[in-house]
């Protein structure tokens, strides 16, 4: 199995997983062929990528995804908890301690899970993938750094609520880079973590550690962040972790950015390590986060083609591949596969999208 994007479909390919609306609807099953004529319909509907059953998926290992599991379970229950809350004016903020704690036990009970990012998210749910997204890593890099349980629960919680703020918006910021908007416009976008810790300043039960997350996630260890410009030790360790999942997650999909792929974002985060996010943090990132997911296909230093299909646990960035092509681009006959941590002299030097 694995994910091609609609534009690549030739029409024809098996579908693997089932196609499902925003309402959990399903619209195409799984084992169902994917025709050409689909196409134009399913994007009217945001869905951008789909996932097949091919020759090239062979061998690909089909784990549950971290990311996908955790956002199948969540998704619609945070979405209903906060827009009742934020827009509505009823409704129990406090059921997000819920979501949180699914969050931790679903990462507890896989401890050597690689955090994976699945591929396209749709526009009418960005906002809360993301939230889901930033609290799965933020718990994951919380547990391994050894945090007291009750710490992880307030970075779990705060990190669901972090942009919580963005609900006060009163234009559309959805599918637009923070580059394009005018400078009022700027203004408005970073007050929205004034916004959201005024949301939650008078809920009781939301403890100052995880209100400070809402406030404060955007701080920057030079100061080059906002609301306050605080810098360093003046920056407490839950908006530090974050601070860095989130940067992370708006990169790849493209949140309010230009979007990158999955090994620019973490080159990206490396290149900032001890100047806008905390060194630690960092190292622990880069060792829980697969820089080349499962079923993506690449291109290494020799110009040969290959899929990754499964992860070493131990070295993220080194992945295991399933060789397709040759240097001079002739396909390989014979099933060829090469373990990055055994082929020291391989390398990867780009993702490319399947075509």
């Amino acid at each position: 199995m694995r994910r091609m994007l609609l534009d690549s479909i030739k029409g024809h390919e098996l579908l693997a997983r089932d196609i499902l609306s925003n309402s959990g609807i399903v619209i195409m099953s799984a084992g169902s062929v994917i025709k050409k004529e689909y196409i134009r319909r399913l994007t009217e509907l945001e869905i951008y990528d789909v996932y097949v059953e091919d020759e090239l998926s062979t061998g690909i290992e089909d784990k549950d995804n971290i990311e996908e599991k955790i956002k199948e379970q969540c998704q619609d229950i945070v979405k209903s908890i906060i827009e009742k809350y934020s827009y509505q004016g009823y409704g129990e903020l406090e059921h997000i301690k819920e979501v949180a704690e699914q969050i931790i036990s679903d990462i507890i009970e896989q401890p050597e899970i690689l955090f994976s990012i699945s591929g396209v998210r749709r526009k009418s749910e960005s906002t809360y993938s993301h939230s889901i997204n930033v609290c799965a890593l933020s718990v994951l890099l919380a547990l391994r750094m050894k945090l007291p349980k009750v710490k992880v629960r307030e970075i779990a919680v705060g990190s669901l609520l972090h942009d919580i703020g963005y609900n006060s918006m009163q234009f559309d910021y959805i599918n637009r880079s923070y580059n394009d908007f005018n400078k009022l416009e700027k203004k408005e976008l970073m007050k929205h973590v004034i916004y959201g810790y005024s949301f939650v300043i008078k809920e009781d039960w939301l403890t100052p550690a995880s209100k400070d997350i809402i406030l404060f996630h955007h701080e920057r260890l030079d100061g080059s962040g906002y609301p306050f410009h605080k810098k360093g030790d003046k920056i407490k360790l839950g908006s530090k972790i974050v601070a860095v999942c989130d940067a992370f997650d708006s990169y790849v999909y493209g949140f309010l950015c230009a979007k990158m792929k999955v090994h620019h974002a973490i080159d990206y985060i490396v290149s900032q390590a001890g100047v806008k996010f905390d060194f630690d943090i960092v190292n622990c990132f880069i060792e829980s986060v697969a820089a080349y997911p499962n079923g993506t296909l690449v291109i290494t230093n020799t110009g040969e083609k290959g899929i990754v299909i499964r992860q070493n646990v131990k070295c993220p960035t080194r992945p295991v591949l399933h060789m397709i092509s040759d240097a001079n681009g002739k396909k390989y006959i014979t099933w060829i596969e090469k373990d990055l941590n055994k082929e020291l002299t391989l390398l990867i030097e780009d993702t490319i999208d399947f075509k």
